[in-house]
This record gives structure tokens, C-alpha cells and sequence, in this order.
């Protein structure tokens, strides 16, 4: 029987020893059961939490085609973790004739997708849950809560156990004078777009080096300013404005 192997990892925070990980445990098993393997497909620090993935994508369309008979995977949850998504999974792969086989579950049915799927959506409403909770309390501590603003640079620091620190920042001089440019220009009645502009005329660089559009001088500012009160100053080492 031909069989696709299918692995994923969720967090950049994960290694790609865990889809090596998961494919030699699959390999293993397709070799203990015979089966030809003739093809595996990967999705590499993306979330379960959608199908928009192009590792998916294709194993979708090649089973279509009628490629293999099996995808064999380490888990359910591995393939999708949303309820919806992974019953119209099952119900693609029934269609055009493929098993659903993973190692946890075996061959996956209906009364599986029933489940397991039930179980996975509520694991992700908790996950979600959990990171509101940790990024708020980040914010509260006078972090950073999200991505990185012009106008500051992340502080790359760890703690004792070797653990990386998140969501400190330190300001970027050279940006802030920007910000604070901007700010000035705004006060004084020029518009968004003239400030882009004068901006691009002086060689000043606009975020991750491209031209400055009348919306980034807005975020900027807006973002720069945000942080900085979220933050209230970060704790006492400034702010771009």
C-alpha cells in the first residue's frame, strides 16, 4: 500500500528535530507494516489552528490524484487542531479513498473526529486563553506585549536557567529621532503624506529599510507612542518620544 507521511511543528520556539522526530517514528512504522512510502510532507513552526499551510495543501491535493492510499501521521492533532477542519479533512481523504492513519490513534473514524476533534478545539481556546493572559501580564511587567516598534530594539537577554527573557526593549537613538520628527511635523499641521515624503527626500530609512508611505509614518509614530505608554517608559530608561 502507498502511504504519505505528514509532520508539524507549531512554535518557532520547537526544533526541526521534532519533524525529523516525528518521520522516523512514521517510517518505522510503514516499514513494520510493509507499506511504500512515496512521498512526506512537512509544515515547519505553523500553527495547527488552520489548513492554510502548504505543506497540508499539497497533501491534499496529491491524494486527489490519487498518489497514495494512507497519510500517516504522529497524531490527529499533527494534521489540524480545529473541530471544522479536520472533519473536512477526513471527509476529503474519505472521498478520493484515502485512510487516516496516525500512531496515537490508528486508523481514524468518525467517532475519532468526533472526539479528538472536540478535545483539540478546546485545547486551542485554552492556549489562546493562556497567551492573553501572558501577554498582559508581560505588559504589565513594562514589556513588550507583541512584535518590535521603530524606534525600539529587542534586548536579547537570558535568565539564570538559560531560558530566553522576553519583551524588554531598548530605544533605538537613531529611529527615535525620527519619531520625534514626525511627531514634531504632525504638530505643526503637515500631513502624513507630505511628512513620507520629506522623509524619502533626506535619505531618512523608513522601517526594515524601505521608503516611508504616508501609513508608516502614522504607525510609527502611533506604535512608538503606544508602547511607550503601555509600558510606562520602561521603567524609568526612556522613550522614543
Amino acid at each position: 500500500m502507498k502511504v504519505a507521511l505528514y509532520a508539524r511543528y507549531s512554535s518557532e520556539d520547537q526544533r526541526d528535530a521534532s519533524i525529523e522526530d516525528q518521520l522516523r517514528l512514521c517510517r518505522l512504522h510503514a516499514e513494520k507494516q510493509g507499506w511504500t512510502i512515496v512521498d512526506s510532507y512537512t509544515d515547519r513552526a505553523i500553527s495547527g489552528a488552520s489548513l492554510l499551510r502548504p505543506g497540508i495543501q499539497e497533501l491534499i491535493q496529491d491524494a486527489t490524484r490519487g498518489r497514495f492510499t494512507i497519510v500517516l501521521a504522529e497524531a490527529m492533532d499533527r494534521l489540524s487542531r480545529d473541530q471544522e477542519d479536520i472533519a473536512g479533512l477526513f471527509k476529503r481523504m474519505t472521498f478520493s479513498g484515502v485512510r487516516i492513519i496516525t500512531l496515537s490513534e490508528g486508523d481514524v473514524t468518525h467517532l475519532h473526529i468526533g472526539l479528538k476533534g472536540t478535545m483539540n478545539a478546546l485545547f486551542l481556546k485554552d492556549l489562546a486563553e493562556k497567551v492573553r493572559r501572558g501577554l498582559r501580564g508581560r505588559i504589565e511587567d513594562g514589556k513588550s506585549g507583541g512584535g518590535n516598534s521603530y524606534g525600539y530594539d529587542v534586548v536579547r537577554q537570558f535568565d539564570a536557567k538559560g531560558e530566553r527573557i522576553r519583551g524588554d526593549r531598548t530605544i533605538n537613538e537613531d529611529e527615535a529621532r525620527t519619531v520625534r520628527r514626525i511627531f514634531t511635523d504632525y504638530t505643526r499641521g503637515k500631513s502624513s503624506r507630505t511628512i513620507a515624503m520629506e522623509l524619502n527626500r533626506d535619505g531618512v530609512p523608513g522601517p526594515q529599510g524601505r521608503e516611508w508611505g504616508p501609513s508608516a509614518t502614522g504607525s510609527a509614530a502611533t506604535a512608538s507612542s503606544t508602547m511607550r505608554c503601555m509600558s510606562g517608559g520602561w521603567s524609568g530608561t526612556g522613550c522614543a518620544t
